[in-house]
């Protein structure tokens, strides 16, 4: 009896089975939040920055932000020095999302308390894909920039 045919085919359905799962994962957003901060606030209102990235291959967008600080987030787009509120956020498959000081950011308005430098921020970042991202965005001097540091 040849025993020959069996091993070949074991081999071959797990060469298929490691395509298909490769493909799957090339045609799916893969993103990763990083970077994030967020200037000590002088009032009721905060701005947060962060970048997110998107090593999949599919396109993913950013929907929403919560957080226990405020029951009022949005997202604003900044466009020749206004900012307005948007829906969503595109992340390009294999691009980034960059929200930073002084262009698109996440708004937090009517805080319930006004975080200090050296503390953090817990938020979750929600898109219309991916299961949302928990992250803690660190309280920095309200004339911090990444950009001069």
């Amino acid at each position: 009896m040849n025993r020959r045919p069996f091993p070949v085919l074991a081999v071959g359905l797990a060469a298929t089975l490691a395509l298909t799962l490769a493909g799957c994962s090339a045609d799916s957003p893969e993103l990763k939040a990083e970077g994030g901060y967020m200037p000590q606030p002088a009032g009721d209102l905060a701005a947060g920055f962060i970048v997110v990235a998107n090593h999949g291959g599919a396109d993913d967008k950013l929907t929403s932000v919560t957080s226990a600080l405020s029951d009022d987030i949005t997202i604003h787009k900044t466009e020749t020095q206004k900012m307005r509120e948007v829906k969503s956020f595109d992340i390009p498959a294999g691009g980034e999302l960059d929200l930073e000081r002084g262009g698109n950011h996440i708004m937090f308005m009517n805080l319930k308390q006004r975080p200090k430098q050296g503390q953090k921020v817990g938020i979750e970042l929600h898109f219309e894909k991916t299961d949302p991202i928990k992250v803690e965005l660190p309280v920095k001097p309200m004339n911090y920039n990444p950009a001069q540091h």
